[in-house]
Formats: C-alpha cells, structure tokens, sequence
C-alpha cells in the first residue's frame, strides 16, 4: 500500500473553495490519480463529483433527525444531534459514474477512490457505508486492469475545516476498521507529468463454427475472443521509445511527447484445426492510445499502462456496443439491425445468412489539465458536439470545450503490416515488404546490367578465336598448295 498521496494543489484548492460557497452539507465524487506501487505513492489529479441520478435527486445526503433539538440544545446537543443525523448514499449509481469515468481516462490514470463532503461527526457514522461505497466503485473499474484493489477515501471536513486521506485493501469483508490514515499534502503533480503515445494495429481472422457446432456465438462473443487475442499478443511484445529500443528498468525524463511502437514477437505455429469451418469474422483496426506518467516512473510502468489503455480501449467500445444492443427495441433492417430484428451484437452468428459489418466506436482525445487529455467514443451517427455534454456530466468540466483542439487520430486508420521483433533487430524493420522487394529488383538489375558487358566479351573472344582459327587454316591452305 502506498505510504504518502499527493494531490494536484491547484484543482484541489478550487474543489474546497466551491464546496465551501456552496453550503453544502454532503458530496461524494470519484479520485481520479495514480498508485504507483513502484514509487510507493499515491498521486491525486482532480475530485470529480457524482451528478444527480435520473430523478434529480444527488448521490448523498444528510438527514437530521431532529432539527428543532440541535436549535434549542445548545453545542452539546448540536453535536448530539449531528451524531445521530442518518447518511443516505446511492451507491449503485457512483459505481455506474465511476464505470463511465473509467472509460474516459487514459493510460496512467484511474478512478482509485472516492471522496467526501461531510462533517466529521457525520463521517463516523457513515464510514461503514462509504466503504460499501468504495466495493462498488472498485468492482466498476475495467476488467482488464492489473489491479491490486487499493483504493483511497479522501474526507475533506467542514467542521473543523481539513483534509483526511486514508487507505485500503478492497475486500469482500472491508468495514471502517479496514481504513488506514495517510500522509497527505498537496503540491504540483501534473508539471512531472511525462506523455507517451502509441498506435498499435491489429487484423483477425476468428472462424465462425458451423450452426450443429455446440460453439455456438454472437457477434459480442466473438469479438471478446478476438480482443483476448490481442491481449495475449501485446503482454510479450517489446517496445521502441522514439525509435530505440526500451530499456524497461530506466525512467525516461526527457520533456515533449514520445512515441511508443509495440514489436511483435515471432508466434509458434499453430497446428490446423479440424473442425469444419462456416464462415470468418474480420476483426482489425488500429486503436490510438496516451499514457501520462510521473518521470520518476520505470518505463515498464508506463508500458503496462499503454496496453493496458489499449485493451481497456477496445473493451469500452465493445461495451458501449452491447449496452446499446441491449437497450434496441425494434424490428427494421437498417444500419446495425438485420432481418431477424435483433441488433448486429446480439445475433448467433451460425444463423446470419448474409454479410454483415459493424464499426466500433471511434476514439477521441479532449485536452484537460496541464497538457494531458481524457478521451470520448462517437458512434458513426453521434456529431463531435457531444462530447460537451459527456464532459460537462461525467467529468464536471466547467471551461468550454473548444472542439477545434479536440485530438481524431482514428479517423483514417493506417494500412500497414505489422512490425516484427527480428525485423528490427536485423535492420530490416524500417522498410516494408514492398521496399524490399523494390530493393531486390533493382539489385537484381545491377547483376544483370554488370553480366552483360562480361557476356559481349565472350561473344567478342568467341569471334576472334573463330578469326583466328579461319586464318590459320587458310594459311595452312595456301602453304600446302605452293609446296
């Protein structure tokens, strides 16, 4: 567990001055920041509140039970009356908020606790739920993530006015009791920030079993495999940090942005199944990726954290694919629907008797707090615009977006093969298949063109030796026929 958290001062300051205005007896949001385990901290970047639910009611509240006491009783029956004040929280729905922040973040950062606005008398009496509360926000994080389920519970205080950080393991058995103090302090986090980015390119082919096969699938089932496939590939590959090969103990402090290019490794044959194959499903594209990570962290931190964000990419869009599949209603054939009225996600892909195409969600980038970006997915009938409304909601960003800044590297995705390992380890990996064989063309016509000067040499000796041999005979000739 992380021994000391430092939270970013400037966004933590404005967070207490607009709670402090606001009069508010209770909020909760999500942390998001970073543990790192290999600098033994935690780091803070920003508290995100919870919005209202669908109904409008806010995500915590503070019920008193007697106000009419806490006037009449003086300060000791205030307090008792504090004391016994009940805490209401919704923590279904902050572990639904902190499922689609985590969607949102990039490589490096996460959603690693909540926070609360509450008196400290009201803390005591609501610390075993805010605990449930941390199980929930816990469990709504990614799947792909290698996580060692420590999560932070920041309690800023208004009465008396601080900041308590604390710290736990996340446990199906986690009570108050689980919760350890912290040294927190705040500082300057975000200007150690360093920026990776990577773009990795995969191309599938998954086979369909035929409709008698017990293996029967969807189209989400399918593409779950084939984003399984893709995670096995990047746990070995290597990586080049702006064109060199990575040294994997070392930080990497140097300033600007540095671009990470995945290697993979050489894959063992595989022997040829025997079952029947009915069809193929096609799963490729190219998934744009940013990592933000402290200089003081190894580069094997931050390339775990880029494939990582890589997967987690690719499982966000499938997931936003399936919620809106799940929440289809109707029977038309048009866009991701076919003629069996079920949405393309959905359908066995046995029964499908025509070829169908679906197109994940493209990745966006918004700039956020100092230099780093937090990113948005539009489907192919959603406009640019409405990202606004996600970021405004979900991560209560207040300035205004100006979408011209907005960052769309998957627009066009690049037609390229992939990269081998021992490709570049023989120097051969910075031109593809085509130079190569460009390469072998023109060495070929410079054999040819050096052969054939060396063949009209021979033809030239071939002749004279001819010449030669002529003139010996006639000389032979005329000499027999004087004697």
């Amino acid at each position: 567990m992380v021994k000391g958290v430092v939270g970013e001062e400037t966004r933590l300051k404005s967070v207490e001055d607009r709670l402090a205005e606001s009069g508010a007896q209770s909020e909760v949001g999500l942390v998001i920041g970073k543990l790192s385990s290999s600098l033994d901290r935690g780091f803070v970047y920003d508290l995100v509140p919870t919005p209202a639910n669908d109904a409008g009611d806010p995500a915590c509240v503070v019920v008193e039970a007697n106000r009419d006491d806490k006037k009449k009783g003086g300060k000791a029956k205030a307090a008792q009356a504090d004391s016994a004040a009940s805490f209401v929280i919704d923590n279904d729905w902050i572990a639904e908020h902190a499922r689609q922040v985590s969607r949102m973040l990039l490589g490096g950062m996460k959603v690693v606790g909540i926070y609360i606005w509450i008196s400290e008398s009201s803390f005591k009496s609501a610390a075993n739920m805010l605990c449930q509360t941390l199980k929930g926000v816990a469990a709504a994080g990614p799947s792909s993530e290698i996580d060692s389920n420590e999560r932070l519970l920041i309690h800023i205080s208004y009465s008396p006015r601080r900041w308590v950080c604390r710290n736990c393991t996340v446990t199906s058995s986690i009570t108050s009791s689980s919760l350890r103090p912290c040294d927190f302090k705040m500082g300057r986090v975000m200007s150690s920030l360093v920026t990776y980015r990577s773009t990795y390119n995969f191309d599938l082919r998954l086979p369909i079993c035929p409709e008698r096969s017990s293996d029967l699938k969807t189209m989400a089932d399918s593409l779950r495999q084939g984003i399984s496939i893709v995670s096995k590939e990047l746990k070995d590959a290597k990586a080049l940090v702006d064109g060199i090969l990575a040294e994997e103990d070392e930080p990497y402090k140097s300033d600007g942005v540095h671009e990470i290019e995945f290697l993979l490794p050489f894959t063992q044959a595989q022997e040829q199944s025997q079952k029947e194959v009915a069809g193929i499903v096609h799963f490729n594209g190219s998934v744009s990726s940013y990592a933000f990570l402290n200089s003081k962290e190894p580069l094997s931190e931050v390339l775990a954290d880029i494939k990582t964000d890589i997967i987690t990419s690719l499982e966000s869009r499938l997931d936003i694919i399936c919620d809106e599949a799940d929440a289809y209603i109707g029977s038309s054939v048009e866009g991701n629907e076919l003629e069996t009225g079920k949405h393309i996600a959905q359908i066995s892909l046995q029964s499908a008797r025509k070829a169908c195409t679906l197109a994940f969600p493209q990745r966006v980038f918004i700039p956020w707090l100092g230099g780093t970006y937090i990113c948005d997915y539009l489907q192919s009938s959603e406009a640019l615009e409405v990202i606004k409304d996600h970021c405004i909601e979900l991560m209560s960003i207040e300035d205004p977006i100006d979408l011209s800044n907005v960052l769309k590297p998957e627009t066009v995705a690049p037609i390229k093969a992939a990269r081998l390992f021992w490709d570049i380890a023989n120097g051969l990996g910075m031109s593809t298949k085509s130079d190569r064989s460009m390469k072998k063309n023109r060495d070929t016509g410079r054999e040819l063109s050096i052969k054939k000067p060396l063949d009209m040499g021979i033809v030239g000796a071939i002749f004279f030796l001819f010449a030669a041999v002529l003139v010996g005979i006639g000389l032979f000739l005329s000499n027999s026929s004087e004697k």
